[in-house]
């Protein structure tokens, strides 16, 4: 068990996270673009982005990175979400 402890001390595994939320975004944008079926690129972004934005601020925690660098993280979380809101909001 304690050979996880150095993978989650750095934020190291929150760029393991990092990268699958890339993979997803690219096979998003593969079907959308292929298929034409799908979320359009604004709104994969729109949602996908609050959350790595959340992911950033935990890695920078976990990095024992100065407060101002997870504030920062999680003010562009809370206006990329609010974005999103009001993109969806219909």
């Amino acid at each position: 068990m304690n050979d996880w402890v150095p993978l989650f001390r750095g934020g190291r595994a929150i760029d393991l996270v990092l990268a699958f939320v890339v993979l997803e975004a690219l096979v998003l944008l593969a079907a959308w673009h292929y298929a034409g079926r799908g979320l359009r690129p604004r709104e994969i972004f729109s949602a996908l982005v609050p959350g790595a934005c959340l992911m950033l601020a935990l890695r920078a925690a976990l990095a024992q990175q100065p407060d101002l660098v997870i504030a920062g993280w999680l003010v562009v979380a809370l206006v990329s979400h609010l974005r999103d809101l009001a993109l969806r909001w219909k």
